[in-house]
């Protein structure tokens, strides 16, 4: 498998770097077929990707706020695809998590799933003093009325997830101007580096997430037991 592999209790974790979406796109559907078949265990791959704006299920191209012409004339792509959701930014500086999990080794559905995820981000937030919570009709982690991390979810008909969740780290939020982030018109984006008041880095930010992730899974599993 491509990337640096790293440890974590319930999952093999996968350090891709930078890597272009279409590339993670094609590999998590990859991954996924060989997690339906029982040939790897779940697998949570961590990456950034270049300059990205997609469109999920739920995407409105209005909500895309410059000609997708001038877009390209940067070389950044606009794309569509088969994740929940609306349309949302990737570039280097926000952390990319991709989960490849059977949600039956977990006794889990896909709103269960979300909240978890959500929680995650909760505790890696809280592990640099921050406070983030959720809000009531919306997925992701806030901090006040500024989102710090969106997610944006697929399970397919094996019951394996793709897609994930995006943390805004030491992102360059002017690039969401160009957008209305996740469709929604009266709330903001804002990252680590901004709420902590300096760069935060990025190899810190994957250990923490993955701590959180088993912290918050094996809890979760602890408590169906």
């Amino acid at each position: 498998m491509l990337g640096r592999e790293v440890g974590s209790g319930l999952c093999d974790i996968v350090d891709l770097g930078i890597v272009p979406y279409v590339d993670a796109w094609q590999l998590q559907k990859q991954l996924a077929t060989r997690r339906a078949a029982g040939d790897i265990p779940d697998t949570l791959l961590l990456l950034e990707h270049p300059h990205t704006y997609t469109l999920g299920s739920r995407g409105k191209r209005e909500h895309l706020l410059v000609p997708q012409s001038e877009l390209a004339a940067q070389a950044i792509p606009v794309l569509d695809v088969d994740r929940g959701g609306d349309i949302t930014y990737h570039g280097p500086g926000q952390l990319v998590v991709y989960p490849i999990l059977w949600l039956k080794g977990y006794d889990v559905g896909i709103v269960q799933y979300l909240r978890l995820l959500e929680a995650v981000l909760i505790e890696l937030c809280t592990s640099y003093d921050l406070t983030a919570e959720r809000i009531r009709g919306y997925t992701g982690a806030w901090a006040g009325d500024t989102k710090v991390a969106a997610i944006g979810a697929k399970v397919d008909v094996h019951g394996i997830t793709r897609h994930g969740c995006a943390l805004n780290v030491n992102t360059d939020l002017r690039y969401f101007d160009k957008i209305v982030p996740c469709g929604i018109r009266d709330r903001g984006v804002t990252s680590l580096a901004q709420l902590l008041g300096h760069p935060v880095a990025m190899d810190e930010v994957k250990v923490r997430f993955v701590q959180a992730f088993d912290q918050v899974f094996e809890q979760y599993i602890g408590r169906q037991g």
